[in-house]
């Protein structure tokens, strides 16, 4: 205590332990926060939109990402500065909220604190900048109400063309050229899984099930669950199947204590074994005595129990993820049981039709109800290497995620960049009509709003600053839902449309998440502890 009074350095630093960095003011604590939060941006930018480029990312496991998709690329990059990993928690919670929309939410966020800088340097305080950040928010909201040009009705959400039609941009920005197919199937699966009250729509009852081989044309939807692995018995085919679905291992049962056994002969020890025998088969049959005529199992069969269940003729299953469990007692509504009992008729699922079924070289189980309101659906998705697969399963899930998001507020604005440049239009107006200097951070906002037709431009080849100026003038004419053409190198009205739940978020998010960073004015790290670094948690198993 004395000597720390004594010696060492003064100020901050004389206050803290030993080892303690401390930065603070503009230079030191704001730029920094922001020339990192610059770089995340830099880096997702260049994959907007349809022609946006992919990343190659190797994480620390060695699994290799082929992607366009930012949700996936900024959470594979393990961002370590403070600054830059805000960014990456508004994109996730982006990613949860609307399942939609992440890129624009880290361009934009990062476009923000581009601007802020340059105000920060012309002199401004960091309250003003905030409070025109905060101003140009709740305008941008306000003025993104009156740019609603489409309203689905309710009845898009049982219709596949329609609903195909509604999230055909979301797969075009993913899946570009491939839009048309995927929407078709992801329209087909949400209405076959579609409930009676739309709002009750679960995205966990459209799945996705990656069989390598053929093409991505070859992707189909079955109608309910489609689980890749095939049966372990000689029975492939069930009709109007009874269900019991067991989460514990289905052989002879030990017991709780340890005890000892004394055997003094042959007899004796036959004996024992036969009744171990007789107390499975009891237990079988008694499961199939109650009508069960498909078992499906968590954990391990023993090859008794096998005989047993072949003998009384039921179908066998092994499902060991958690997750597929899960979902097929959803499908099926059987109870997932505990105790290798006999069911009773309330823990018995139902399923039209349980059967085998080879695509490509994998044989699979399909449930199939048979009937148009089937509770769930499956995507088969087909291609040539697991990367192209995997980045179709993340395109389907944002459009799952969007028809889910429809089910709540089905209105639309018009897309291809139209929207964000009408909004940094009427900001800049805005701007200019207000007497503090919040005007030049309500300008600003508007400006960054131009980065996503900027973007879209850039990547597909074009004059970006023509492209925004012709968009303009036709925004002027009156002609509000003019967007960039990207096939035709130009500008013109191509009926592209996005959600507005989508870009209200989006807005949230990034303003947040800038205004976040620029409230920063010091940062403090203490000295990292020693000793050994604490494992990793394993990921969970299954998806």
């Amino acid at each position: 205590m004395a000597r720390s009074l004594t010696g060492g350095s003064f100020g901050v630093q004389g206050m803290l332990k030993e080892g303690t960095k401390h930065m603070s003011g503009l230079e030191e604590a704001t730029f920094k926060n922001i020339d990192a939060a610059k770089q995340l941006s830099s880096c997702v930018r260049t994959s907007l939109g349809p022609n946006g480029m992919n990343k190659m990312v190797i994480n620390h496991l060695d699994k290799l990402f082929i992607t366009s998709d930012s949700a996936t690329i900024v959470n594979e990059l393990e961002v370590q500065h403070p600054a830059a990993k805000l960014l990456v928690m508004a994109s996730k919670m982006q990613e949860s909220e609307v399942g939609d929309g992440t890129n624009f939410v880290v361009v934009l966020a990062g476009e923000l604190l581009i601007q802020a800088e340059e105000l920060l340097k012309n002199g401004l305080h960091i309250s003003e900048v905030i409070g025109g950040y905060n101003t140009a928010l709740a305008k941008a909201l306000e003025v993104l109400e009156t740019l609603v040009t489409h309203s689905a009705s309710m009845s898009v959400l049982k219709s596949p063309t329609e609903l195909a039609e509604a999230i055909k941009p979301v797969i075009a920005a993913k899946q570009w050229g491939n839009e048309d197919l995927f929407a078709s199937k992801i329209a087909e699966a949400c209405v076959l899984a579609m409930p009676e009250n739309p709002a009750a729509f679960n995205v966990d009852n459209v799945r996705v099930a990656k069989i390598i081989g053929n093409a991505v044309s070859g992707t189909t939807v079955v109608k309910g669950l489609c689980l890749t692995r095939s049966v372990l018995g000689t029975i492939h085919e069930v009709r109007d199947a009874k269900i019991v679905v067991y989460g514990v291992p289905v052989d002879s049962s030990t017991t709780e204590t340890k005890g000892t056994v004394l055997l003094k002969s042959a007899e004796e020890l036959k004996a024992y074994n036969n009744s171990e025998e007789d107390a499975l088969e009891k237990t079988i049959k008694a499961i199939a005595a109650t009508g069960a005529n498909v078992l499906v199992c968590g954990q391990s069969i023993g090859e008794l129990a096998m005989h047993f269940v072949e003998k009384y003729k039921m179908m066998v299953l092994k499902v060991p993820s958690k997750f597929e469990l899960r979902r097929l007692c959803r499908t099926t509504g059987a109870n997932n049981l505990v105790r290798l009992e006999p069911p009773a008729p309330e823990d018995l699922g139902t399923c039209k039709h349980v059967y085998l079924k080879e695509i490509g070289s994998t044989w699979c189980t399909i449930f199939d109800q048979e009937a148009d309101n089937s509770k769930t659906a499956t995507i088969v998705v087909r291609g040539s290497s697991m990367n192209i697969m995997e980045d179709v399963e993340r395109a389907i899930e944002d459009g799952v995620n969007v028809v889910k998001s429809m089910t709540k507020d089905a209105r639309f604005v018009p897309g291809a960049g139209a929207a964000e440049l009408l909004l940094a239009d009427a900001l800049q107006q805005y701007g200019e009509a207000q007497p503090g200097l919040d005007q030049y951070a309500i300008q600003k906002f508007g400006l960054s709003l131009e980065v996503v037709p900027r973007t879209l431009a850039e990547n597909s080849g074009l004059d970006a600053t023509n492209i925004v100026a012709q968009m303009y003038a036709a925004h002027k004419a009156g002609s509000t839902s003019v967007g960039i053409d990207i096939v035709e190198g130009t500008t013109k009205d191509c009926g592209v449309l996005d959600l507005l739940v989508t870009k209200k978020e989006a807005l949230k998010l990034a303003t947040d998440a800038a205004v976040t960073v620029l409230r920063v004015d010091q940062i403090i790290m203490a000295k990292q502890a020693g000793g050994p670094k604490a494992p990793a948690q394993p990921a969970p198993y299954g998806d």
